[in-house]
């Protein structure tokens, strides 16, 4: 059931409707109907893809035994019958079990309301995995104009939590196929992102059973340019092997690419830390903080 604390990010309408849809278990209780599970039909756009099979297999079982407790959310479409806003593992459920009848609570939605209420409920859930949950922002920005400060605050999240999802949606099909297949998790996706060969790094990371502090590392080393490529230089600087040897010493500490660059005075210059994912920054943030 969905914590009412979770919904501070919706208006009051999305709370309310989301409330009818998880709270009442009555299937008497008012505004629920029976309908039948003939007249209702999959969201097409429902954000969620995969369905874990062991999850499925336990609903199957708690409905054969106890029946449909919790009512779905549905709403009309022409020809007499339902879409579904939430709850298709529910409907899926009453369908291998053999039962013809569905609680539900039946509301007239437009689509960017409905959509905005799967999501939601589903993210609420954490029945969305990285990629399914990237993909729904990218379609509330896309078809629905929302920026990703007001769609933070719809959905609950902090907008660097939407940026960096969204951020995943510019990884190789092929590696945003390995998280929705959860051989690789939103952590490793986010390091990925800066190598530069990522389906190679992300092979290795399955095939190594690699940690996202390890996946950091090698996408950093992948992607390091020369040691003082992209930097302005002064003109008199040449390579100096302790300059070289100390960005190597600090490089490793750190575990990430960094570049010294040393004025013409000798007495004065730069240390530029490379960081590929905001986890990077966020650690480098610690190391540097107080103690």
């Amino acid at each position: 059931m969905i914590e009412k604390k979770k919904i501070s990010g919706l208006g009051r309408g999305l709370s309310a409707l989301l409330e009818e849809a998880n709270g009442p278990r009555d299937a008497n209780a008012a505004g629920i109907a029976r309908l039948a599970i003939a007249d209702i039909v999959a969201n097409a756009s429902q954000p969620r893809r995969h369905f874990a099979p062991e999850a499925m297999d336990e609903l199957i079982a708690s409905v054969r035994a106890h029946g449909v407790l919790q009512p779905i959310l549905v709403r009309p479409i022409p020809g007499e019958r339902y879409e579904i806003i939430a709850g298709e593992r529910r409907w899926r459920a009453a369908q291998s079990t053999g039962l013809h009848e569905i609680p539900a609570v039946v509301r007239p939605l437009d689509d960017r309301t409905a959509f905005e209420i799967a999501l939601i409920e589903n993210i609420q859930r954490s029945d969305l995995n990285a990629i399914e949950e990237a993909r729904g922002y990218r379609r509330l920005i896309d078809d629905f104009g929302h920026t990703q400060q007001v769609l933070a605050g719809i959905v609950g999240k902090s907008r660097s939590h939407v940026t960096n999802l969204l951020r995943l949606l510019d990884l190789p099909p092929a590696i945003q196929l390995m998280v929705e297949e959860q051989q690789l998790t939103m952590g490793h996706a986010r390091a990925i992102i800066g190598a530069a060969d990522p389906l190679a790094l992300a092979r290795r990371v399955i095939a190594e059973g690699l940690s996202v502090r390890a996946t950091e590392q090698l996408a950093t080393a992948k992607a390091k340019p020369s040691p003082r490529h992209g930097l302005a230089q002064p003109q008199s600087q040449n390579g100096d092997a302790n300059n070289d040897a100390l960005e190597m010493q600090i490089a490793e500490a750190l575990g990430m690419p960094v570049a010294i660059a040393i004025a013409d005075s000798g007495s004065s210059g730069s240390l530029t830390i490379r960081f590929a994912s905001l986890d990077q920054l966020d650690y480098l943030c610690a190391r540097l903080g107080p103690s």
